[in-house]
């Protein structure tokens, strides 16, 4: 009865060494270059954290994946060429975050707030269009419908169907 019970702690221990294994040998992880290459948009003076952090926002932003806008290695598919243009989404991506700059720096900027106006300012980004979707939406959001009958603010139904009030 131990030994049946110590095979399968056995068993147990090396399946999940294992599949550790297998998962790590399908976790592709890109090198941190030491120095970043065909950066167009960003400033000169950004760092691989800073740009890294804005590609993670745009991959949420867009609901995408490096290979959206990045073109894989030609000797290492696998891989991301991060520096290489071939893929034309990454132009159209540079002219987005050109875009975006402008509308914030050119408009957004210049909304008069009042003194006791204590709200921060709204900029515009990638998410104000896309919304988790690679193409912008064509069409702004539906208007929120109005609640059924009795069940505005305050009147929460009860369990019997009737309102709160």
């Amino acid at each position: 009865m131990i030994s049946s019970h110590r095979k399968k702690i056995n068993l147990l221990l090396t399946l999940t060494v294992a599949g550790a294994l297998i998962s790590q040998s399908f976790n592709i992880q890109q090198p941190k270059p030491k120095k970043l290459m065909n950066i167009k948009v960003f400033p000169s003076t950004a760092t691989f954290d800073e740009v890294d952090h804005a590609m993670d926002q745009f991959k949420v932003d867009l609901g995408v994946k490096c290979n959206y806008c990045h073109a894989p290695e030609k000797d290492n598919p696998r891989k991301m060429d991060m520096p290489s243009d071939a893929n034309p989404n990454k132009d159209i991506a540079r002219d987005m975050i050109r875009m975006t700059e402008e509308m914030n720096k050119k408009y957004i900027a210049t909304i008069k707030h009042t003194e006791s106006d204590t709200s921060k300012l709204q900029l515009v980004t990638c998410n104000t269009c896309h919304r988790g979707a690679p193409k912008p939406f064509a069409k702004p959001l539906p208007a929120p419908q109005p609640p059924p009958p009795g069940q505005g603010p305050g009147q929460w139904p009860k369990a019997n169907g009737t309102s709160g009030k």
